[in-house]
Parts: structure tokens; sequence; C-alpha cells
């Protein structure tokens, strides 16, 4: 199977097709019509082998995972997303290897409405990078760089899990295997926030999605927005498997460090609370406040039980020597 056949074979007249979509897979370029009075917003990701997903790992989990990662970013900018194109490099052509991982890409594209418009395929190590497209009202988008102080922090979700399969990967960490079954779940097949950063435009002051672990990716927002912040770190929700696997303390690297948990970090003012944590339930999503914002340049304060807590700010970092 060649370039092209591959492309014809996985691709092209897969999956939905939207009518905004004038021109899909199969010229120079896509054609695509963006709604009036609507932004575009626009993301791009690059998956390695090695540094972002295990060499094992299963190709229906790799498409999964390689498209959830893109709508989580415009998830957390508060956009609907609309079009994606993938670009593949591979080591070689496996038919039933390339038909897994575009099943995996199909299904999470078809859930959330977006379609496959195009991209590339190239041979060599292997990688998957995705751009991916969304639109957003005009002037309703969210930015890392709008928290004020006096505003709370929240989180949408439990954090840790990720990391915590991932360590349990590489270190063989003791773990039943229901717990294990439910942490290799939330790394392989992530759910981006899409609802929740919708029903965030309008009420949140600004937002983020975790990547690169909790207090490295509050960081950005607190640099951008000029601020500081205080974390209640008991309050960092976390799942019954991380609880019933580590206790309080074996816990913190993976919840306040580790990333790929995709859940989105916003913060909101007093007088926007209420009115969005009804708004969220109507989603499912219970979200958690963890802390709130106060003056200063940047600093995190951690406090347990009231009392100022101790702990190495780390998160993941390109060129440095963390890799999966």
């Amino acid at each position: 199977m060649k370039e092209f056949e591959l492309i014809n074979r996985y691709f092209k007249g897969r999956g939905i097709t939207r009518r905004d979509v004038n021109l899909g897979i199969g010229d120079d370029c896509a054609l695509v019509t963006v709604p009036a009075n609507c932004q575009l917003a626009v993301t791009t990701d690059t998956l390695v082998a090695g540094v972002h997903f295990f060499h094992d790992i299963s190709p229906r989990a790799l498409g999964h995972r390689a498209l959830a990662v893109n709508l989580s970013d415009l998830a957390a900018m508060g956009a609907e997303p609309t079009w994606v194109s993938v670009a593949l490099t591979l080591p070689s052509i496996d038919p039933q290897w390339i038909a897994e991982l575009t099943d995996g890409m199909h299904e999470i594209a078809e859930y959330f409405n977006v379609q496959i418009i195009g991209g590339d395929t190239t041979q060599g190590p292997l990688s998957i990078t995705i751009c991916a497209k969304g639109t957003v009202p005009e002037g309703t988008a969210l930015r890392r760089s709008g928290a004020k102080v006096g505003d709370w922090i929240f989180v949408t979700g439990p954090l840790g899990d990720a990391g915590l399969a991932i360590e349990s990967k590489k270190q063989g960490l003791s773990i039943a295997p229901e717990h294990l079954k439910d942490i290799n779940k939330r790394l392989n097949f992530p759910t981006p926030r899409v609802a929740a950063g919708q029903a965030l435009r309008g009420l949140a002051s600004s937002a983020i999605d975790i990547s690169d672990g909790l207090l490295a990716d509050l960081g950005h927002v607190l640099n951008l927005s000029q601020v500081s912040a205080t974390i209640n770190i008991e309050n960092v929700p976390t799942s019954d498997a991380m609880q019933a696997s580590l206790d309080f303390e074996q816990r913190l690297p993976f919840v306040l460090n580790y990333g790929d948990d995709y859940e989105l970090l916003y913060t909101v003012a007093d007088s926007n609370k209420s009115m969005l944590d009804i708004k969220l339930r109507q989603y499912g999503v219970e979200a958690s406040c963890i802390g709130q914002i106060k003056s200063g340049d940047g600093n995190i304060e951690l406090l347990h039980q009231g009392e100022k807590f101790a702990f190495e700010h780390k998160g993941f970092e390109h060129f440095s020597k963390e890799q999966v």
C-alpha cells in the first residue's frame, strides 16, 4: 500500500460530512465556511512515540488520544470543534494497525461532530500531528490572561490518573486490576471537556486545559494575568482509583505536577460562581473549587488544612529529560 491508497482507504469518504465543508480531502487545500460573527480557533499538537505515548499503545487508543488532546485545547478556549487535519509519519504501513488507528480517530471525531478535512502522510519515526479548528462567537473566547484578584479557581475533574498510569507502567507500581483499568482509560482515552468549555463562555474570567500539570498550567494563567494564587491541596479532586492506590502525600506529585489529564482549570468571579455551577451541572460536570486568585507576580502558595505546605513546583516541559 502506498500513500494515496492509504488516504483513500482510511480517510477519504469516511466519518461525518459537515455542511460547512466546501471541499474536503483530495485537493491541495480544504475549503470551509466560517460562520458569520465567529472567530476561528486553531491549535496544533504533535504526538511522538516515546515522548507522548508508549510504543506499545493500542492504535485505536492512539487515534483517539491524538484528536482528544487537540479538542481539549479548543475546549479551553470555549470553541466548538469543527474540522481537523491529520499528518501521519509512519515507519511502514501495516494495514491492520492503520485501520485501528483511524477507527479511533473517526470515533471521537464523529462524537464531537468534527470532520477530518485533510493532512499528509510520510515515512519516518512514528508521530502524529493534528491541526484542529473550531469556531467561537466573536469576542467570547476564553483566554489565559483574564484572571482577577478575588476570582475562585476551579478544576472540572479528578487529577493525576494519567500520571499514575504512566508511572505504573514505568516503575511497576502495585495497583489493583480494576483501578489499573480505570487509570489506563484516563491516559489512553481522555475526554476533552468541550461542552464545559462552551458553558464557561461569558462567565469564567480565564481558562486553560491541564496538559502539563496543575501547577505548571496554573502558572501560565498567573503569569499572563499578572496575579498570584493560593491553592488548598486537600481540595484538589482525585479519583477512587487514586485514593485506593496511594496515600495523601504519595498522590501529590501526580495530582500537582503530572499532566495528560485534560481537565479544564478556570477562574471565575464570585458574582458568576453560582450561575456557572448550575450551568456546568446541566452538562453533568461537577467542578471543584481548589483556591483563589491573589495579588502578586505569579507565585503559587500551597496550603494544607490552612497551613503553608512546601512542595516542588514542576511540570512537563519539552527538551527536559522527562519522557514516557
